[in-house]
This record gives structure tokens, C-alpha cells and sequence, in this order.
């Protein structure tokens, strides 16, 4: 097992053998612990995402609720989609989630970002945007805009996200 530390969060990462991140979150996840908890967490753009939990995550957040069958069909028209996992050998649960549309080749656009309030002032939303963000580059896309409410824009703003002219509502990010 390879440990990384990261100064900024005091991050623990490849915390879970390869076979095991693969067979349970697929091909590109990312593991990670934070300093100070014990708890495993993987974001991962292949495990399929249970969609009553998912309406649970987004509930929890206070967002109102959605029809399933659009909120499939809004995920399945998505050119990433993302869930944060607590760890747990026999059922992960949902902590954190986001979804991207877009041309899937010059622009994104990252829509429904949440995190469990249970688990928000961790450092967790930032590692979430970091891999969204990787993986869009990967892909070769290098403008990326983000629509938020006004009360998380100074989270984006400490990321280096660029404010629309209003600074209220949109975000912009250019690959370097």
C-alpha cells in the first residue's frame, strides 16, 4: 500500500487494494481518508448509483423531490456522473454526488452537487470537485461552467472557480 499525503487536507489515498477498488467502485475510482477519521471514502464514476438513496442524499441536502424515472433519464443523458462513497466492505453508502452534461467533447457543465450535511465542512465537496474535474481533463474537455446557489459560491470562488459578471449564480473553470 502507497500513501500520498496531501498537506491541504492531510489526506490519506490508496487506503483499499486495487482489486478491491475495481471490483466494487470500477476503473478510475479514487480512495482517500481525511486526518483525524477513520473512515475510507471513494469517489467513482462507474458504480451504479441506487436511485432511492440517491433521492435520499438529495433530500438531505434539502432539495425537493424529483420523479425516478426523470431522474434516470437526467443521468443516463449525463456525460459524468459521480458518486461519493463512505466505504463499508458490505454496503457503501452514498455521502456525495454530482453529474456533468455537455458536449462531451469541448464543454461541461457540473449540475446537482451534494454532499450529506452530515459529512459537508470535511474537505469532502472539494475532493469531489478535484476528481470531477480530473476526469473531465482526462476526457480533453478544458471549459467547464458550474450553476450554484449564492450560498455555496464562496466554496467555488476558494477553488479558483471564475464568477460570472453577477458573482451570484455561475462558475467558470479553464483547464491549464
Amino acid at each position: 500500500m502507497i500513501l500520498r499525503i496531501n498537506k491541504s487536507l492531510q489526506k490519506k489515498t490508496n487506503l483499499l487494494s486495487k482489486t478491491t477498488l475495481q471490483n466494487k467502485y470500477g476503473s478510475d475510482a479514487f480512495d482517500f481518508s481525511l486526518k483525524d477519521n477513520q473512515d475510507i471514502f471513494v469517489c467513482s464514476k462507474c458504480k451504479e448509483l441506487d436511485l432511492i438513496e440517491l433521492d435520499q442524499l438529495l433530500q438531505t441536502v434539502g432539495w425537493s423531490r424529483r420523479p425516478t424515472r426523470r431522474v434516470k433519464r437526467a443521468l443516463e443523458s449525463s456525460i459524468l456522473v459521480v458518486g461519493l462513497w463512505r466505504h463499508d466492505e458490505k454496503f457503501p453508502r452514498l455521502i456525495g454526488f454530482a453529474r456533468c452534461t455537455g458536449d462531451g467533447i469541448l464543454e461541461a457543465t457540473i449540475w446537482d452537487v451534494a454532499i450529506n450535511p452530515v459529512y459537508q465542512g470535511m474537505g469532502l465537496g472539494k475532493e469531489l470537485m478535484k476528481y470531477i474535474l480530473r476526469i473531465l481533463k482526462m476526457i480533453g474537455i478544458s471549459k467547464v461552467t458550474l450553476f450554484a446557489d449564492s450560498g455555496v459560491i464562496k466554496f467555488y470562488k476558494s477553488q479558483g472557480w471564475s464568477l460570472e459578471p453577477k458573482q451570484t449564480k455561475c462558475a467558470f473553470w479553464y483547464a491549464n
